[in-house]
């Protein structure tokens, strides 16, 4: 594994570009956008979590659909951010920001204002969503531009501390199954004049995890997300864009490559927090012992991971251009795994995720590489 090329687009333009598409620039969009979606009355994004681009290469015989679609010459591959996780992600995706700008810089982050750190999926009630994340979204640019904005995805998203600090603007429609989801999109496309539909939908990413990339599991969600999207499109006017993308891949970690700091006393010396997730750590240390714990983790994983104090990993650009507001959120000592391992705290971690057989997170291509599929005009 190594870390990916830097000539792939990044997902911070996808609805960024789909605005320019609808004829509404969004502003402080990156100039030149490295995506390029075709002008439409309508544009539809689905966003399937967790389909990594090379995962998606390596088995394109069970997605027939979404293999034709890379033939599109606006088609490509995409960097998501670091770390390579849903929530920085979903951030680039609304806001069209790099993680350093927007501030969510990872799945577990420190709230410096309280010293807590909190789950940014689960979210905490603590947080203020918009403060947190103040930044107009897309979304909200959108609708303030008189366009139409559709929202579809499970019902919990709805108002939840995520979407309020990435995803605001537009209506918001429940459904559960992928069956409900393409027709609540095909149903938003049909009384939109004009505008953006989103469609999320996340039991790929949710099968990688449990059974692992390539399971038997993965693959009929594979199959089962190539079927609907074919229906999406079919079921799209001429004038509609249909657009395709990903969050973040992932990568299958052997129980027998996992460190765990209940155990491993000197990984834990020194770390008052420890946040991020087990491919790319955010290490809050306790006062003085920055510099301990960098050596320490150096000359334990130093050999599958890369460690680097927080201001070298500013520096290097992992997280683009790093806001004031954001820099206390990152950890003291920052990671990112480049061989199959993983790092948990049994005392902390809910079991759930001490089980999972798939981790994202790090900079290695299988994870940070995503898919960005336009439909060719099919239709047209």
């Amino acid at each position: 594994m190594s870390a990916p090329a830097s000539t792939a687009g990044s997902l911070a333009d996808v609805l960024p570009a789909a605005a320019a598409a609808l004829g509404v620039p969004f502003p402080g969009a990156a100039e030149p956008l490295s995506v390029t979606v075709p002008p439409a009355r309508v544009v539809v994004v689905l966003l399937v979590d967790g389909l990594g681009d090379l995962a998606l290469a390596a088995h394109a015989g069970h997605a027939p659909f979404l293999r034709s679609l890379r033939a599109d010459p606006c088609s490509s591959r995409l960097r998501s951010g670091f770390p390579s996780t849903t929530a920085t992600s979903l951030g680039m995706l609304g806001t069209g920001l790099l993680p350093g700008a927007h501030g969510l810089v990872g799945l577990d982050v420190l709230d410096p204002a309280r010293d807590v750190v909190f789950n940014e999926l689960m979210w905490d009630p603590a947080v203020e969503p918009r403060r947190w994340q103040p930044s107009l979204t897309v979304f909200e640019h959108l609708e303030a531009s008189g366009l139409q904005v559709t929202r579809v995805g499970p019902a919990y998203f709805d108002g939840s501390g995520l979407t309020e600090a990435v995803q605001r603007g537009g209506r918001f429609v429940a459904a559960q199954s992928l069956a409900d989801r393409v027709a609540a999109g095909l149903q938003a496309v049909r009384a939109t004049k004009s505008g953006l539909v989103y469609v999320y939908w996340g039991e790929v990413d949710k099968a990688g995890h449990e059974a692992g990339v390539a399971s038997w599991r993965w693959l009929t969600e594979l199959e089962e997300i190539d079927a609907y999207a074919r229906r999406l499109a079919e079921g799209l006017p001429a004038d509609v864009q249909l657009v395709i993308t990903a969050d973040h891949g992932m990568v299958d970690v052997p129980s027998t490559r996992r460190y765990d700091l209940a155990v491993e006393a000197d990984l834990a010396a020194g770390i008052r927090h420890l946040g991020g997730e087990p491919r790319a750590q955010h290490l809050y240390c306790r006062p003085g012992a920055a510099d301990d714990v960098l050596a320490t983790w150096r000359a334990r994983l130093g050999s599958s991971m890369v460690v680097l104090p927080k201001a070298e990993a500013v520096a290097a650009g992992w997280f683009g251009p790093v806001s004031p507001h954001v820099l206390p959120r990152i950890g003291d000592v920052v990671t990112a795994a480049v061989d199959p391992i993983a790092v948990v705290d049994s005392r902390t971690a809910r079991p759930e995720t001490l089980a999972l057989k798939g981790f994202h997170g790090a900079r290695t291509e299988d994870e940070v590489y995503v898919p960005l599929l336009v439909s060719p005009g099919l239709r047209r």
